[in-house]
Formats: C-alpha cells, sequence, structure tokens
C-alpha cells in the first residue's frame, strides 16, 4: 500500500496528468497483490470501467451545449438575463447569474460555462465599469450552477459507478442550482453600493423582455426536453442527451442556418478532447478502485470514520472535510470515482438517501471547482481573460462562503435536499 501512496502523490507532485497517476497508481497496486500475473487484470478493468451505457449521455450533452454557443444561442440567454434584471444595481453581474441558471439545462459543464461568458460577459462586465476580478469571480460562481442543474455531467458519473437514480440526482440538482442564484445575487446586491457596482438608468422594460425572451425561447426549449422527458420516464439520460443533440442541430442548420461543416469538425473534435480526458480519468481510475476494493480499503475507511462517531451529522461533517481537501488538490472526476466507494459505504451506515448522499457529494466537489491551487474554473478564466489566479480567488470568498452556507443546509436538511425527488418522482 506504501509504494502506491508513493507513485500516486509522487507523480501528482510532478505534474504527471491525473488519468496516467491514477492508472500507474493503480498498477502498481496490481502488482503488489500478486506480481506480474496481476497485470492482465489492468486492460481489463480500464475496459469495464467505461462499460456502462449511461456514460454515453456525457459526448452527447457536451456535443449540444457545444452546438447551441455556436450557433448564438448564448448570448441570446445572456441578453434575455439582462432584460429580466439589467437594470437593478449590479445589473450585469444578476445577468451573469441568471444566464448560468438558462445555459446550465444545456451542457451539464462548470468549465463550458466558464468558458462561454469569459469570452462574452466579463469584457461587457470590465466595459460597464466592473473590476475585471470581480466580473471572473461572478462568472466563476455562477458556472458552477452548469454541473448542479440537470443535464450534469458529474451526476452521471456518480449515478452510474454508485448505481443511484440519475433522475433522482438531476431533480435533486434542481433547488441547490436555484439557491446558488438567489443567494449569491442577493450577495451581489448586498455589495452593490459598497464596490459602486453600476446601475442603469432606465427601469424595467415588458417591450424588451418579451422581446429578448422570443429570442431566446428556441434555447430555452432544450432543458424542458433533457428534465421533462427524463422526470416525465419518457426517456433515459443518454436518449434525452442524444435528443438535446438532434434538437441543437436543427436550430443551427434549419433554424438559424449559421452551422456550417467546418463548425461541426472543430466541435467534434472538442467534445472528442473532453470526453476522452474524462473517460481516460474514469477507466484509469476503476484499476485504482478495484485495487482499494480488494485490500478492504473503502471499508476500512468507513470503520476509521465511525470509531470516531456513529452521530450522522459527524459523519457528514468529516465526508464534507474530507471532500473539500480531495477536491483542492485533485481533479474532481477523479476524486468522485476513487471515493465513490468509500462514501457510498458511510453514508449508507448512517442512513442517508442514496440520492441525498450523491446531491451531498457532487455539490462540494463541485464548489471545489473555485478553490485553489487546482480549482478548473479559475484555470478557465484566468486564461482566457488574463487575470490572475490569485486576484480571482480573492474575490471569489464571498461567493464561496455563501455557496458552503447552501452546502451546509442541503447536508444536515433532508426535507430541504429531497424536495424535488420526492415531489417530481415520489422517493
Amino acid at each position: 500500500m506504501t509504494f502506491v501512496v508513493i507513485t500516486f502523490f509522487g507523480l501528482m507532485l510532478l505534474g504527471v496528468p491525473i488519468g496516467f497517476v491514477l492508472g500507474m497508481a493503480g498498477v502498481v497496486g496490481l502488482t503488489q497483490i500478486g506480481g506480474t500475473s496481476f497485470l492482465a487484470m489492468a486492460p481489463k478493468r480500464f475496459f469495464e470501467g467505461l462499460d456502462m451505457f449511461t456514460f454515453m449521455a456525457m459526448p452527447f450533452f457536451i456535443l449540444a451545449g457545444e452546438i447551441m454557443n455556436r450557433v448564438g444561442m448564448t448570448q441570446r440567454l445572456a441578453n434575455f438575463a439582462d432584460a429580466l434584471v439589467g437594470y437593478l444595481r449590479g445589473g450585469l453581474a444578476h445577468s451573469n447569474m441568471i444566464a448560468s441558471v438558462l445555459f446550465a439545462g444545456m451542457t451539464g459543464a462548470a468549465v463550458s460555462d466558464a468558458a462561454a461568458f469569459g469570452n462574452t460577459l466579463v469584457p461587457a462586465m470590465v466595459k460597464q465599469g466592473y473590476k475585471r476580478p470581480f466580473a471572473c469571480a461572478v462568472t466563476a460562481a455562477g458556472s458552477i450552477i452548469g454541473p448542479t442543474i440537470p443535464p450534469s455531467n458529474l451526476m452521471v458519473i456518480y449515478g452510474s459507478l454508485a448505481g443511484v437514480s440519475i433522475a433522482g440526482l438531476f431533480a435533486a440538482g434542481i433547488l441547490p442550482g436555484l439557491l446558488i442564484c438567489l443567494f449569491c445575487m442577493a450577495l451581489i446586491a448586498a455589495m452593490g453600493r459598497r464596490l459602486g457596482l453600476p446601475k442603469s438608468q432606465s427601469g424595467p422594460s415588458l417591450s424588451l423582455i418579451l422581446r429578448n425572451f422570443k429570442g431566446a425561447i428556441i434555447a430555452l426549449v432544450m432543458p424542458a426536453i433533457i428534465l421533462g422527458g427524463i422526470l416525465g420516464g419518457i426517456v433515459t439520460p443518454t436518449e434525452a442527451a442524444s435528443i438535446a443533440v438532434f434538437y441543437a442541430l436543427f436550430i443551427g442548420v434549419v433554424v438559424e442556418r449559421n452551422l456550417r461543416m467546418h463548425d461541426m469538425v472543430q466541435m467534434l473534435m472538442r467534445t472528442a478532447r473532453i470526453t476522452g480526458v474524462v473517460f481516460l480519468i474514469i477507466a484509469s481510475a476503476s484499476i485504482l478502485s478495484w485495487w482499494m476494493t480488494f485490500m478492504q480499503i473503502p471499508q476500512q475507511i468507513a470503520d476509521l470514520f465511525l470509531s470516531i462517531s456513529h452521530e450522522p451529522w459527524v459523519i457528514k461533517s468529516l465526508i464534507l472535510a474530507l471532500l473539500i481537501c480531495v477536491g483542492m488538490f485533485m481533479d474532481i472526476n477523479a476524486a468522485l470515482i476513487i471515493l465513490t466507494p468509500v462514501l457510498g459505504t458511510l453514508t449508507m451506515a448512517i442512513g442517508m438517501h442514496p440520492v441525498h448522499a450523491g446531491l451531498m457529494i457532487v455539490l462540494t466537489l463541485n464548489i471545489s471547482l473555485m478553490t485553489p491551487p487546482v480549482g478548473a474554473c479559475l484555470f478557465v478564466l484566468s486564461s482566457v481573460t488574463g487575470e490572475s489566479i490569485e486576484r480571482i480567488s480573492k474575490a471569489l470568498l464571498p461567493f464561496i462562503a455563501v455557496q458552503v452556507l447552501i452546502l451546509i443546509l442541503l447536508t444536515y436538511w433532508d426535507g430541504l435536499a429531497m424536495f424535488f425527488p420526492r415531489l417530481l418522482l415520489g422517493m
């Protein structure tokens, strides 16, 4: 076990990509169990780790978001959001949050949200007089709504690995996403005068709202198709994702007529790169996960936690602390895959509903997308806008505090976390 730990952290310190780190550490673990004769398990586990039908939903969701972004739906959603709340003090910051909610229903990925709005809304905010670090912080805070509100790629991974209803996880993600938006908007309003955020001279305009709604309605239909189909039991998440791609193609080719073959090639390549990275992590982590299961490490960690206390609130606190620490230093997909067996055992032992446990785990890892040193959204916004990670991180602190408060509410208040799963699915 010592050699596996040394290999894992040693390769991470050397800057080796996390997918290769997981695979190499897993191979070292296999050789420790049974020498070279066990190495045949590595390719077997590598491919079996991806042999889940629900994983097919991920590239479809990513591609659908790419298409809708390319045909101009991102800007239309931003315009509609600005028409709704742009007249408030800090209106463009409020619009950023609303747009993140609307955009989340198309992508399911925080990085896509951060990249899209980092290129569009951050420059617009700076032009209006917002400080660049604050504009980046607002965009980063809103970006984690993407993998929280359905469709969420992280929930697809967790549901597939833990055998938990993906529809239930999607339903559970609705309320946290909306709460993140509302609480962050309240924070922006509270900070408005102190930071001197710009305020529009004109008030709300019904005609402007209706005009921009007309332009954005074709984009707003996509989340309704995805969520309605899945929660209604009409289609599986994978089928809903493929329908979303077909709908996006229809918008781009038939309605907007601004999608070209060259665009499709670029989007397919980008989708393949993103999916390839995630799938490499999943496949490699399955080798390490098998070794951990064989060595009964998940059970040992669970016993260690339970030896401290059997009180559910204490175990939940320990889980949150573990996830926050791990998320600060490791890719969240890798962290989710490695820790799912451990946390599944723990949450089951304290009687947590599997959907509630999945929501807690996913939301905690989503927040770590904004925390240094390896927060993915920080790196994306820094590279897109040219702002330093340090200044973005400092501006993000109030937003992180608000989102941690939401996490605590949902972790310890079962009724709140399970409101929509019980309302929509009778869980």
